[in-house]
């Protein structure tokens, strides 16, 4: 071993010019704080929503999507929004709120910042662990064991913790981090 390598133990050094990657606690600080902001999001543009898929009084008229086409029309809209927000916020070296707030930028692994693409990817794989969930509870359901498919919500953000780089999910498959803004 070369006299001016560091210890085997000691973490890599970043590269000159290249923002270390946040900590996980970080990371998830900001991720419960991203998830109150989607939730106010989603209950303003479902309020928003309702007059096309609530139940109309008889003698009405008004555009209403009825019973479980409404119920899918409304989820695939607040999706729609949701995905709205986070690809603008994350493309183009913009950053959310919580972003903000907890000092972090996107990048990808050349550290330069994601485009739209690259932040739809995210986005999407960010779904994989609520998807997981929806098919192994209607899987488990007739045995009466649904309910041990929540976990699985949270499957990509579980991952961090198996993941060597102490990635997410979603920013392992779209090729992305979360790095210290400073």
């Amino acid at each position: 071993m070369a006299p001016d390598a560091p210890p085997p133990s000691s973490p890599p050094l970043p590269r000159p010019g290249v923002l270390p990657t946040a900590s996980l606690g970080r990371r998830l600080g900001a991720l419960i704080y991203e998830a109150l902001l989607l939730a106010a999001l989603v209950l303003i543009a479902g309020f928003l929503l309702a007059p096309l898929v609530s139940p109309t009084a008889p003698g009405e008229r008004q555009l209403h999507v009825p019973g479980l086409a409404g119920r899918a029309f409304e989820f695939c809209a607040l999706v729609a929004v949701g995905g709205a927000y986070c690809v603008w916020s994350w493309s183009g070296g913009r950053r959310t709120l919580a972003m903000k707030t907890w000092r972090l930028r996107l990048v990808r692994a050349d550290g330069t910042a994601p485009d739209a693409r690259i932040a739809l990817v995210r986005y999407a794989a960010a779904w994989l662990g609520p998807a997981l969930a929806l098919g192994a509870y209607v899987a488990l359901r007739p045995a009466g064991l649904g309910a041990h498919a929540l976990w699985l919500v949270a499957f990509g953000f579980l991952w961090a913790f198996v993941d060597p780089g102490r990635q997410f999910l979603h920013d392992r498959i779209a090729g992305t981090r979360l790095v210290v803004d400073t």
